[in-house]
């Protein structure tokens, strides 16, 4: 007998091509257009091997669907799927026991995979169901992770999953990427979410202070130890602990990580009383771990302890269509902290700053959004404002350092621009552009002598005369 799968959604396109999709692999496929007509077929004795189900529904909603599924029966693997892709509803699908979780759009082959997976384990054995029993809150208001790129649908969904795991979770990316606010993702969606979490960046306290910051201190335990002291470990007890570059630490104390880890338990520096802990711990760096292994400024075993899962989060660059919100965001939390009214970015300024690499990322996203709300004189700031901030914050180029960075990131961003609006037989516009832009500014250099111009540029004189055209002759020299 073949699986039976329920595929629901209230998308009659969505629910045809998956259903077909599936068919077409050698399922039985019932389709629903709600939850309540999948529930429905259930009560009157139809059978589920494997359920698909949207997450944003009339009636019962999805995440709802996916509880009274659970009730019913506790092993049925169920996969949600969702256009509205972020932490709290990736959390709350693997929460309430989804096995997985698909963005849309997808491409087809990928549920179709995820079922032979799927009923590939159930058939072996019954999986253990994913989540906690714990009823959290949603969070409210909104996410701090911002984006609708792919790398960040995609990073949302594994801080679902990865959530309700009780294991450590290395979290890598360049600096100003939110690392930190992974990590509270990570324990917000938990089940250890009501107990406390704690972050030190262990780069930021010097090494003879930083073994007393993790363990504590007895008094007396060096001078000026007045009164015990409890460090971070203790004050994380039952919650999550987050170090934040976790590269620096010194090799001394990289011993006594270990120890904690692997025992969970430790001594206060100068005392005699054994400390057992239950933390979980997310650490977090920028440098290659690997790299530093190698060189023999990090333990290769503590490495392996704390690199258990990893999140590789993505520069800002790479996800350049999340700059429009987040800007908006960063705008409009300035102008809130600085008691005034709205700010807005013009079209062209957002497209200013999606030419911009950002080698601070998201934090320096921020900053500038800052310094534009500050600076603002209404309550449009135009595109001359995100250069005059650019140029205020020091920004040679636009991009990560190479030269020619800056102009080849510009040039993409108009081609995406157009290629967006559908335009068509463009490239000689902008060939021509090029040329003439790159042409008027070595005159400009040279204060208008062609042969001095093309001599540096390295062309000839005919072929600057010719493509500035009769209307533009440049400047005689001085």
């Amino acid at each position: 007998m073949s699986p039976r799968i329920f595929v629901v959604d209230d998308d009659r396109t969505v629910r045809f091509v998956l259903a077909e999709a599936l068919r077409d692999a050698g399922f039985a496929v019932q389709a629903f257009d709600s939850a309540d007509a999948a529930l429905a077929a259930l009560a009157a004795g139809e059978r589920a091997d494997l359920v698909f189900t949207d997450v944003r529904m009339p009636g019962t909603g999805g995440l709802d669907f996916l509880e009274a599924l659970r009730r019913r029966d506790a092993t049925l693997p169920v996969v949600v799927m969702s256009a509205y892709t972020d932490v709290a509803t990736t959390a709350g699908a693997f929460r309430g026991g989804a096995r997985d979780y698909l963005p849309k759009p997808f491409d087809l082959d990928a549920p179709v995979q995820l079922a032979r997976d799927l009923l590939k384990a159930r058939d072996g054995a019954v999986a253990k169901a994913a989540g906690s029993e714990s009823t959290l809150p949603e969070p409210e208001g909104p996410p701090q992770l911002v984006g609708g790129s792919a790398p960040m649908r995609d990073l949302f969904r594994a801080i679902g999953r990865y959530a309700q795991l009780p294991l450590a979770v290395l979290v890598t990316g360049e600096t100003g990427t939110g690392k930190e606010l992974v990590a509270r993702a990570l324990h917000a969606e938990s089940p250890r979410a009501t107990r406390p979490f704690v972050a030190l960046n262990t780069a930021a306290i010097p090494a003879e202070l930083l073994e007393s910051e993790l363990f504590g201190h007895e008094a007396g335990a060096f001078t000026g130890a007045t009164k015990r002291h409890i460090g971070r470990f203790e004050q994380a007890d039952g919650g999550t602990l987050f170090l934040d570059e976790i590269g620096d630490m010194p090799a001394g104390l990289q011993t006594r990580l270990l120890r904690v880890l692997a025992e969970g338990e430790f001594f206060r520096v100068g005392g005699r009383e054994l400390i057992r802990v239950d933390v979980r711990v997310i650490a977090a760096t920028h440098q290659d771990l690997a790299a530093r292994v190698r060189e023999g400024r990090f333990r290769e075993d503590l490495l392996h302890r704390l690199d258990v899962l990893r999140l590789s989060l993505p520069p800002l660059r790479e996800r350049r269509e999340d700059i429009p919100l987040l800007a908006a965001r960063f705008i409009n939390e300035a102008a809130q902290a600085m008691g005034l009214g709205p700010r807005r970015l013009a079209t062209a300024a957002v497209e200013r700053l999606q030419q911009h690499a950002f080698p601070g990322n998201v934090r320096e996203l921020r900053n500038l959004c800052f310094r534009l709300v500050a600076l603002a004189a209404g309550e449009r700031i135009p595109a001359a404002a995100v250069d005059a901030a650019l140029r205020d914050a020091g920004v040679v180029n636009a991009g990560s350092g190479e030269p020619d960075s800056a102009w080849r990131q510009a040039l993409e961003a108009a081609v995406q621009a157009r290629l967006a609006q559908g335009a068509q037989g463009f490239a000689e516009a902008l060939r021509e552009s090029f040329d003439e832009t790159l042409l008027a500014t070595a005159l400009a250099h040279h204060r208008g002598h062609r042969q001095r111009a093309a001599e540096q540029l390295g062309i000839g004189r005919n072929t600057v005369a010719r493509k500035l055209g009769p209307g533009r002759r440049g400047r005689k020299p001085a």
